[in-house]
């Protein structure tokens, strides 16, 4: 039997290059976090909240939506995956980053469609390098502990966490995981949105 599957929705990123919190720009009047969050919301999974840091749990709009305060010493996004599994060790994960505006609801049921809950996990594969995209991904319970042990060693990249687990590869879904880091990348994507 598979594990139940909860949402979490990344959105404690430093925001860097963008140089603004990416989880508040405004995508066709909305801001991304709650575009995102309407995305998983639709999905009517049992279980969902939204990845922050603790400097994050004042921030307005992210109190409006049920949080997990990262609980876990580790960079970027292994930090909230790593704190989701320890809260909800029997759920798998439908990791979803706040920074993918073209990301569509088709997309996340293709994604949930093609789940191998006998993987270690289910990804698609990007269409810029053809490896795995951790961050619209499903991660299950048995990938908790290669996690865990990689952060120990202080490796935090989830992409190579996925090379190194049993990862169920789907074909790219094209744009859908592009992601937008910097304000040019912001201005494509909202081209793009405007014209679709």
């Amino acid at each position: 039997m598979s594990a139940p599957l909860a949402a979490l929705l990344l959105t404690g990123g430093a925001s860097r290059r963008m140089q603004a919190d990416k989880a508040l720009l405004d995508y066709q009047g909305q801001p991304q976090l709650l575009r995102a969050w309407g995305l998983l919301q639709a999905l009517a999974l049992d279980t969902a909240f939204v990845s922050i840091r603790a400097a994050q749990r004042d921030d307005p709009l992210r109190a409006r939506l049920p949080t997990l305060i990262d609980q876990v010493d580790s960079t970027g996004p292994a930090a909230g995956i790593l704190t989701a599994q320890r809260a909800y060790p029997a759920h798998a994960w439908l990791v979803v980053a706040c920074d993918l505006p073209l990301l569509d609801a088709g997309t996340l049921q293709q994604l949930i469609l093609a789940r191998d809950p006998a993987c270690d996990a289910t990804a698609f594969t990007s269409r810029h390098d053809g490896l795995p995209e951790p961050l619209c991904a499903i991660w299950e319970p048995s990938s908790a502990a290669l996690l865990a042990q990689r952060n120990a060693q202080d490796l935090h990249c989830p992409r190579k966490a996925l090379l190194q687990l049993h990862t169920h590869l789907l074909p790219s879904p094209g744009m859908a995981l592009d992601n937008v880091n910097t304000p040019a990348e912001f201005h494509q994507a909202h081209q793009h949105l405007e014209l679709h």
